[in-house]
């Protein structure tokens, strides 16, 4: 194997073996998700095979009670089309009813109807009839012998939630002759789930075969008679079958479940036993975190120590590779990078020169070697330069990133980015420092314009609105702080849309920038600041000046726009662009209970007085202590 070959090799070393410890990780990570998952979906199959068992045992009781309730209804439908309905016979099973009534509890009534739809067996007792009820219609129109299970309906005897079982009986000429009817109470049927303790959310409901709710626990009472028709369980294709698992949101409660239902064989109903998914799982996450939390920690200690063994082979590699070719790999990559690379001694002066420092500093490398290293650089970074070369050369810094300004042989100044890293001798000494540097000075002059554009309104040149917010808080603070006055003008262009209808934009546009030439010649002093407020609106902050200042520099701004004379034929009072001012001053020290808002809103108030006295005028707030009083409410 060749010496090539073989550093090649070691080289990728440690990259295979962090590779191997992230693989290592991710297996064992793996391995353990997927265990967990597969134990989650045992506890949910285990809960549908649960929930299976308790709907065909619930479906059972349900079909079982309507056969019960049947048996004693074809009882009496064989009575009455053997020996008619007449007094005596509605006497004799009016007696039986009542006793069999009472012998089975699950019985919330028995009774007969006749062909009109008036009660046989409870006479008197009910004023209304069932001739519009919908078994009795079925009955009535269907010469059919089964017995029929109707939607749950409120009983007229006590105003209970039942289900009804009722048939047909003829008369002796085959006609028509009436109905025997049977319930069953919803209350009762859902204290019989309560017998089920499958869960401390878990639900049992029955349904009519056309979503009506005839019985559930819990809240039986709250959702009785509600209909649940609209829901998968009574569209979807996929589960219109004998039975299932079934995963779903609840519309009645809103928790997710997981449940098993079973269509009845005989009658139209549909079982629905549930547990609340959160609460069957809660175990399973109980268990699953913190089985993962000692995955966790078992794969972070794994992460750890490969970690150290890849430190370790880098270092290794580093030590080998700087005993190997440490001059000649600098050499190498400093003189073929694009950046400038320099090696500085202990003495401050430049051992090492890329070719890089023509395009960076304006002079070859052999012009720099032997002359101070910070010698280019701007006076006022020189400080914060000299600070961290110090420390480095103390060996209390490593490595530090610079930005600073440097002097160019033929561009003046440029910006440059240094990286520098301290070297050391076999014994670990300092011996010097290494910078790589290169030139950002487009960079820092994209981030000047960024900064501008943050600032500057686009179209007038003027600070924006939110560098004049940024300042009118800034000179508030200084003129509380100095005792000083602080003015402020607020300057409106004169019926400038109609202006824009008449010229177009563009026209409005150059008019904009006229307008805020003029106001900016009067920024006489450095604190002065005009800005654009927004639209036509402009603003001036006058520090240090009072009301008599403030109206001295408004007046000559507004005869300023007046008399550069740009036409504008609809302001008929002038013929020309005119602009309204408003302005206000005020010594904030003053006015402690009074903000930034109170100036500005005195002099907003005084430029709506200069509009509604015509326009082309100057308005003054007034004097101060009412300014302020007015501004506060009080």
């Amino acid at each position: 194997m060749s010496a090539v070959t073989q550093r090649a090799g070691w080289s990728r070393l440690p990259l295979r073996a962090a590779a191997f410890v992230a693989l290592t990780c991710a297996t064992i990570l793996g391995i353990s998700a997927w265990r967990e998952w597969a134990a989650r979906d045992a506890v949910l199959k285990g809960a549908e095979a649960e929930m299976a068992n308790v709907a065909r045992s619930l479906t059972q009781h349900a079909e079982d009670s309507l056969d019960l309730l049947d048996s004693g209804v074809v009882g009496v439908v064989s009575r009455l089309e053997m020996d008619g309905a007449g007094p005596a016979t509605i006497a004799k099973l009016r007696t039986l009813l009542e006793a069999r009534k009472k012998a089975i509890e699950r019985i919330h009534s028995l009774g007969i109807i006749d062909d009109q739809g008036n009660w046989l067996t409870l006479p008197g007792t009910i004023g209304s009839t069932f001739s519009d009820d919908a078994f009795f219609r079925h009955h009535q129109l269907s010469p059919k012998r089964e017995p029929h299970v109707g939607r749950p309906v409120k009983s007229l005897l006590d105003g209970e939630w039942v289900v009804t079982l009722s048939r047909r009986f003829n008369k002796a000429d085959g006609s028509f002759g009436g109905v025997v009817l049977a319930t069953i109470s919803s209350k009762y049927l859902s204290h019989f789930y309560e017998q089920f303790e499958i869960g401390r959310n878990s639900s049992v409901a029955l349904t009519h075969g056309d979503g009506l709710i005839v019985a559930r626990n819990p809240n039986n009472e709250k959702f009785v008679g509600h209909s649940v028709a609209d829901k998968p369980l009574f569209r979807d294709a996929s589960l219109q079958r004998p039975g299932g698992a079934y995963h779903f949101k609840s519309p009645l409660d809103g928790a997710q479940r997981v449940s098993f239902f079973k269509r009845g064989s005989r009658y139209p109903l549909v079982l629905l036993a549930t547990v609340d998914k959160d609460e069957l799982l809660a175990p399973w996450r109980a268990a699953a975190i913190s089985r993962m939390l000692y995955v966790v920690a078992l794969v972070m200690l794994i992460a750890i120590i490969g970690a150290m063994l890849v430190r370790q082979l880098q270092r290794g590699q580093r030590m080998a590779a700087a005993l190997i070719e440490k001059e000649a790999h600098f050499r190498l990559l400093a003189e073929g990078s694009s950046d400038m690379v320099t090696r500085i001694g202990l003495d401050e002066r430049l051992r090492y020169v890329s070719p890089a420092s023509v395009r960076l500093v304006g002079w070859r490398a052999n012009q720099l070697i032997g002359t101070p290293a910070l010698a280019g650089i701007n006076p006022e970074d020189l400080p914060q330069v000299q600070a961290i070369v110090d420390a480095m050369k103390r060996g209390e810094t490593e490595e530090a990133r610079l930005v600073y300004r440097n002097a160019h042989r033929e561009n003046g100044e440029v910006w440059l980015e240094s990286t520098m890293r301290v070297t050391r001798k076999d014994n670990g000494r300092v011996d010097g420092v290494v910078a790589i540097s290169r030139d950002i000075t487009e960079h820092k002059k994209l981030e000047t314009r960024l900064e501008t554009l943050a600032i500057e309104d686009s179209l007038t040149g003027l600070a924006n609105r939110r560098r004049f917010d940024e300042r009118l808080m800034e000179e508030w603070a200084r003129a509380y702080r100095d005792r000083s006055s602080l003015a402020l003008l607020m300057i409106d262009v004169d019926h400038f849309k109609a202006y824009n209808d008449e010229y177009g934009h563009p026209a409005g546009d150059a008019c904009l920038r006229l307008v805020a030439q003029i106001i900016a010649t009067e920024m006489q002093r450095p604190g002065d600041l005009a800005a654009r407020y927004g639209g036509e609106e402009f603003a001036m902050l006058l520090p240090n000046t009072d009301a008599e200042g403030c109206a001295r520099v408004g007046d000559r701004i507004r005869r300023a726009i007046r008399e550069a004379g740009l036409v504008h034929t609809t302001n008929h009072a002038t013929g020309c662009v005119t602009a309204s001012l408003g302005g206000a001053a005020c010594r904030p020290v003053l006015e402690r209970t009074a903000g930034v808002a109170s100036l500005v809103e005195a002099a907003d108030q005084a430029l709506y007085a200069a509009k509604e006295a015509g326009r082309n005028r100057l308005m003054m707030s007034g004097e101060v202590a009412s300014l302020m009083l007015k501004a506060s409410g009080q």
